[in-house]
């Protein structure tokens, strides 16, 4: 299905190229590797899974109410804009807010895939070679399930964001093979992780509620695997090298803080670029979903050991700081949790069904018979 005609504005390329710099690195030592990283990489292989077999295609979604957003979560509720709206008009923001949303985890998904592409391609470590393959492989599946979550059940796209299209530009033009790590795995991802999962906890819809449950249990794996190998490398850089890695971290975030807000969305509907900025920075939602979002961010960014003065000033600007002191770990294992207990709920109901159709069918011979 094409994606032509979707969109609510074109893209004004329909290709984009990065240019790549750095080496691709090879290694002819075919030892064991390091053995948390190795276990991972077993993890990711028996993790693999069919998003057109594990997730419910079935399951019918409203497209103009696809997550259940109450009123209070849209950044316009109780300016004259939203007074001015009849239901139908309501209906059809709520539409293009998901596309919006989903649009951006797609287009962070294909970024995903291709610097986990060019990890394989750049990381020094044969062991590391081998699971950012299977990330790879994860990424496409992601890629292809919000695609088409977009195209069947919304029915409608929006392009890349600037912002985050800016970073992920920074982070493929990178020629050192570590930034690919920082910008997606601890930045991007993490990103996507906390929002993938405020929606999963908080929407009545079972479809999207399926989706990100099922991919934050792999994203738990790829922030993991970033952590592992940027922790063990972090450890000795320098002065110097540290700070520069701050910086990027630094914009980075500050980019995402302002990608946060889908001020397209709002300009589609005819509100002036202005006044959407000023009736979104002053919802009380948008403020705090925005700082839940920087949950994954700042326990990650200081476990690796980037928390140099410079950046724990920009966390205090951003509001987030004490969250340097949340458990990632614990949140992994919840992630872990919530999408085996989704397996648990559908497998069980549909042995029920089965159970229900074996029963009505021997009664309905045993009626036959007699």
């Amino acid at each position: 299905m094409s994606t032509q005609g979707r969109y609510t504005t074109e893209p004004a390329e329909w290709s984009w190229q990065v240019p790549a710099h750095g080496a691709a690195r090879f290694t002819w030592e075919y030892d064991d590797g390091r053995d948390r990283l190795l276990a991972l990489y077993q993890k990711g292989k028996d993790k693999q899974w069919d998003g057109m077999r594990r997730i419910d295609w079935d399951l019918e979604v409203d497209p103009h109410d696809p997550l259940g957003t109450p009123d209070e979560a849209m950044s316009i509720y109780g300016s004259r804009y939203w007074d001015a709206m009849n239901d139908a008009d309501r209906a059809l923001l709520r539409q293009h807010y998901a596309s919006w949303q989903f649009s951006q985890f797609l287009h962070g998904e294909q970024g995903a895939m291709v610097c986990a592409a060019r990890i394989v391609e750049s990381v020094p470590d044969l062991d590391a070679k081998f699971y950012s393959a299977t990330q790879t492989m994860d990424e496409a599946r992601h890629a292809e399930i919000y695609g088409r979550f977009l195209h069947e059940k919304i029915g409608m796209l929006y392009p890349i964001d600037d912002n985050l299209q800016s970073l992920l530009g920074d982070t493929l033009r990178d020629s050192r093979w570590d930034m690919p790590y920082l910008g997606m795995q601890v930045l991007i991802e993490g990103l996507a992780l906390a929002a993938f999962g405020m929606i999963r906890d908080t929407t009545d819809k079972p479809l999207p509620r399926q989706i990100l449950a099922y991919v934050m249990q792999d994203e738990a794996r790829h922030v993991a695997f970033g952590r592992m190998a940027l922790r063990d490398y972090y450890k000795q850089l320098g002065d110097a090298e540290l700070r520069e890695r701050e910086e990027f971290v630094i914009e980075g975030c500050y980019l995402m803080r302002d990608r946060l807000r889908g001020l397209e969305v709002l300009e589609n509907f005819g509100i002036p670029a202005a006044e959407a900025a000023e009736l979104t920075e002053s919802s009380e939602f948008l403020r705090l979903f925005r700082k839940l979002l920087f949950s994954r961010i700042v326990p990650c960014v200081k476990d690796i050991g980037l928390w140099g003065p410079r950046l724990q000033r920009a966390y205090v600007d951003l509001g987030v700081f004490e969250l340097g002191d949340s458990s990632l770990d614990l949140l992994m294992t919840q992630d872990e949790e919530i999408a085996e207990r989704l397996d648990a709920e559908r497998f069980a109901a549909e042995e029920r069904a089965r159970v229900t159709e074996v029963a009505e069918t021997i009664t309905q011979g045993a009626e036959t018979s007699e």
